[in-house]
């Protein structure tokens, strides 16, 4: 198993650097011969209507026991007593590298390691929730948000078809009543912000929403935030509302990755700038902001051997800077995977472990109080 796990590992790093080299300092035309797929757009057959109620569809759901990624919990780290009511719904990064196809086969054996291996390092700071769903979907490839083709808006806008599927599968098996708690990374929060805009704002659901924790991706706050009709997090103790970072070690140099966002496979077409990006701060709770290491709870620190991690209180402040990032101050020693110009994108959840799951307690109590009827 632990052979397995550093195999994974292996994957994840090549995939990260290789990514971030291209997007740092090679040309247009040697990154898409790299990484972007270089053969004609193959149209998704639509899943079945019941695809989702196959348990392997799912990378995590409630009955899977030990055999449920997202229930990993760092070493020594004692788990609260009771579960949380809110149901949990998070859609994992990209995974898959291969040039063959816009959009990853669902029987792809090393982007399915590769997704399993993000579902428990980045949901499982939600996993005080019983009800914690993380669906598997033929995402997009790397090499889509490489390239201004049209191939990758339309595998972006296919992944998005199968993540959607999921959504309403999952909003139709959870207690009607269940308070909702929305999370995804990277390429999974580009999903996310899409379907709170389709599936949520205006609805019923969006009374039910604690938080949104749209991480890795960036949220502008005059054309995302209105779409989706949750106003982001002001304060801890608020709920129904969004969070949202990108983390940089100093010195930071975010200008290559912007500037990849600008012209990547967007919902809208609408480059995000630093003066609208929404910068939340995890140790905060809040809009902007600083604060010290001091109130890091606990940063999930990947162990020796690649096999498990641990739990390290005070490693990384967090900043919000004027160029719409999140700087964490010298570059903590986190393994492998930080990219070029210090950005710890990979990292982006796992450096705030405590303080995330601490945060969605916090906006769980708050949505409750809210909710409780007036004596």
């Amino acid at each position: 198993m632990a052979r397995k796990f550093l195999y994974v590992i292996a994957f994840l790093v090549v995939l990260v650097i290789a990514a971030g080299i291209a997007l740092s300092f090679w040309s247009k035309e040697l990154t898409e011969m790299a990484f972007v797929p270089g053969g004609a757009f193959e149209e998704q057959a639509a899943l079945d209507n019941n695809a989702y109620e196959d348990p392997e569809m799912w990378i995590s759901r409630p009955g899977m026991g030990a055999a449920n990624p997202a229930r990993f919990l760092p070493a020594g780290f004692t788990p609260e007593e009771g579960a949380s009511d809110s149901a949990v719904f998070f859609i994992h990064p990209t995974s898959f590298t291969a040039t063959d196809h816009w959009n990853a086969p669902l029987a792809d054996e090393a982007s399915r390691q590769g997704a399993e291996l993000f579902v428990r390092g980045m949901a499982s700071p939600f996993n005080r929730s019983v009800e914690l769903w993380a669906p598997r979907y033929r995402q997009a490839a790397v090499g889509a948000f490489l390239t201004q083709k049209p191939e990758a808006k339309r595998a972006v806008d296919a992944a998005y078809a199968d993540v959607a599927q999921a959504f309403d599968f999952f909003v139709a098996t959870i207690p009607q009543d269940a308070p909702i708690v929305l999370a995804g990374h990277s390429q999974g929060s580009l999903h996310l912000i899409r379907l709170i805009k389709e599936k949520v704002a205006g609805t019923p659901l969006a009374a039910r929403i604690v938080a949104a924790y749209v991480v890795g991706w960036p949220v502008s706050t005059d054309a995302d935030l209105p779409a989706m009709g949750l106003p982001a997090c002001a304060t801890a103790s608020q709920s129904g509302c969004v969070m949202s970072w990108q983390s940089f070690a100093e010195p930071a140099e975010p200008e290559a990755l912007l500037e990849a966002f600008a012209r990547g496979p967007d919902l809208d077409g609408v480059p995000k700038l630093p003066e609208n990006v929404l910068c939340s701060n995890p140790l905060a709770g809040g809009i902007g902001g600083e604060a010290p290491m001091e109130d890091n709870l606990g940063t999930l620190v990947p162990n020796g051997d690649m096999t498990g991690g641990s739990l390290v209180a005070g490693a990384v402040p967090a900043k919000c800077d004027p160029r719409g990032i999140l700087l964490i101050g010298d570059p903590p020693e986190m393994g492998n995977a930080v990219l070029p110009g210090n950005n710890y994108h990979v990292y982006d959840i796992p450096l705030f472990w405590a303080n995330l799951r601490a945060d969605v307690a916090a906006r769980e109590a708050a949505f409750a109080k809210a909710a409780a009827p007036a004596s």
